[in-house]
């Protein structure tokens, strides 16, 4: 496998159960599934944002955010 092109990443289980639920009634691979689901959030924080996709993915993969990180902090609690 390629790891320039996939990379692995660990979800709970519980949230996996969920993934492989909405596979299964949307006919996606897993895989899939979480390309479209970042794409779709992606496509509505550029529009929060009142952007352009291609703007808010360069910001993104820059560094550039408006996120403080608290919500990031908060998740550890």
């Amino acid at each position: 496998m390629d790891i320039n092109k996939w990379k692995s990443v660990a979800i709970a289980s519980k949230d996996y159960k969920i993934l492989k639920a909405l596979c299964k009634s949307k006919f996606r691979a897993p895989g899939a599934m979480v390309s479209k689901l970042l794409n779709d959030y992606v496509e509505h924080q550029a529009k929060k944002n009142k952007t352009t996709v291609e703007n808010f993915r360069k910001k993104l993969l820059n560094g550039e955010s408006n996120d403080d990180g608290e919500r990031s902090k908060k998740s550890w609690h």
